[in-house]
């Protein structure tokens, strides 16, 4: 392909990286509208918890199905997928087709966001040319995810939130279209190894057990969760099994032999479990605590939208200076100021205040995510570069979706900790109302200071948790982040390599 063909086809593959970050923050704008209107506070751990589920279980898949029948088709089904759920999520009634909608669309999203990364490893064969286009990835996530809160809360509060869903089907439709008629697709080499259908099975029926022992918590009696938990474990622990002695596994056990790739999957999981309680819950606060419309809640995403870009912008410039494991300790540092600023403020603080705090997690996080990215390709095998990059997408997705589900029982029980004090005067259907500023307006003045210092309990409990996740990040930084010794076989970035230690 010449230059003018792998840039278009390279700007294809960003409007699916746009569309991820359109729909993270759209869904945050609208979810108060969203419970309001179906009455799902309590499962709005599984709004979330399922399309990040949906895209981590199959991300494996996706990357395998690539290798297969070719990346430029096993993208274009996964985009069709993704299509599909965002126009059965707009025609929702209730709040289980939402969830279930949600899934479908999950599980698109996770060949929609693995895919494109292996395609950048086929058309940019040199690491520093591809690391400048991950900068372009967050940029379009970025800029997306700008955009989001300004049309999605004008969108709710003019339309309606069933509407939001839609805007993701004409890009997506487009983005198929030009990867169809431009990008020349490598033939793809012939494989004898079997599919590893019992690794891929397993590794569903694991992951997909534990998050629901996670969200029955409370919902179910302690021995089913716990039989649940074991049934988890058991999965789990027969896909370690089976992947040992597969031909073609579905997750490498080998990569887990290097010290370097588990510390960075480990941060991977913990930023972005953080990243997913700040994104989802701090336009909540703004609506839920300060009276906010949505628009001006979904305002809150933007600052970290630009600071995330920023972020990875000056991740480069950094590396120049200090070393990888410095450079991603300075992220750090930003997102626990972030944290901590919400984990101390209280009920009236200004809406300032959370601009500032979405800054600074915005930037911490561009600076990590780039950082850890292009090192994690770096440091693999060269065989396992495409593996390897869809386990930390999973990884990642997998934060975020098992700290969904915990943010949601941590909140649930703050909810219903608090009304049980209030004597029946405040219940959980008022609860719902408050999230949304149109339904707010129709609840008893005397109450309103009473219910937004119960949600305001659920929201400092989310973020102290949220502050033990980067510390732990913190710890494996400082203590495990250490790279091997580069092989002659591997990718390697002389701008990384040679400050890793």
């Amino acid at each position: 392909m010449s230059k003018r063909v792998v840039m278009i086809v390279t700007l294809a593959l960003l409007l699916s990286n746009a569309m991820n970050g359109l729909d993270s923050t759209i869904i945050s704008t609208a979810l108060p509208a969203i419970i309001s209107d179906l009455h799902g506070l309590q499962l709005m751990g599984w709004i979330v918890a399922v399309f990040l589920l949906g895209g981590a279980v199959t991300t494996p898949l996706w990357s395998k199905l690539g290798e297969r029948i070719g990346n430029k088709r096993a993208y274009q089904i996964s985009t069709s997928i993704f299509v599909l759920g965002a126009l059965l999520e707009g025609l929702a009634p209730n709040i289980i087709f939402l969830i279930i909608a949600r899934t479908i669309m999950g599980i698109g999203s996770g060949g929609m966001t693995a895919i494109p990364y292996i395609i950048y490893a086929e058309i940019y064969k040199d690491p520093i040319k591809r690391g400048k286009v991950f900068g372009y990835v967050t940029a379009s996530f970025s800029t997306a995810a700008i955009i989001g809160p300004l049309v999605g809360g004008f969108i709710v509060d003019n339309f309606g939130w069933h509407w939001v869903f839609y805007i993701n089907i004409p890009i997506g439709l487009a983005s198929m279209a030009i990867i169809q008629l431009l990008y020349r697709a490598p033939k793809v080499t012939a494989t004898t190894a079997k599919v590893d259908y019992w690794g891929a099975g397993l590794l569903a029926g694991g992951l997909v057990s534990l998050l629901v022992a996670i969200e029955m918590i409370g919902k179910l009696s302690g021995l089913a969760v716990g039989l649940i938990l074991v049934l988890s474990v058991a999965l789990l622990a027969a896909l370690v099994r089976v992947e040992r002695t597969a031909a073609d596994p579905i997750v490498p056990l080998r990569l887990f032999k290097n010290r370097y790739l588990v510390a960075a999957f480990g941060m991977f999981f913990l930023i972005y479990g953080f990243f997913v309680g700040f994104n989802v819950y701090v336009p909540m606060w703004a609506q839920g605590l300060l009276g906010t419309t949505a628009v001006i809640g979904g305002v809150t995403q933007i600052p970290g939208s630009i600071t995330n870009f920023m972020g990875a912008q000056w991740s480069s410039r950094l590396e120049r200076k200090w070393s990888t494991r410095t450079v991603v300790m300075i992220g750090f540092v930003g997102m626990l100021l972030a944290c901590g600023v919400l984990a101390l403020a209280g009920v009236q603080t200004n809406y300032w205040l959370l601009l500032v705090a979405g800054a600074l997690q915005g930037a911490g996080i561009g600076i990590c995510f780039t950082v850890l990215q292009v090192s994690v390709q770096q440091q693999a095998a060269h065989r396992d570069v495409p593996i390897a990059t869809s386990f930390s997408l999973l990884v990642r997705m997998l934060g975020q979706t098992f700290m969904a589900s915990i943010y949601s029982i941590v909140l649930n029980h703050a909810l219903t900790a608090g009304i049980g004090q209030t004597n029946g005067q405040v219940t959980l259907t008022m609860m719902n109302k408050l999230s949304d500023a149109n339904s707010a307006k129709n609840l008893p003045t005397a109450l309103l200071p009473t219910m937004r210092m119960i949600l305001h309990t659920g929201l400092h409990h989310i973020m102290g948790l949220a502050l033990c996740l980067l510390v732990l990040g913190v710890a494996i930084d400082i203590w495990w982040f250490r790279a091997p010794q580069p092989r002659a076989h591997r990718f390697r970035l002389p701008r990384f390599s040679h400050h890793l230690n």
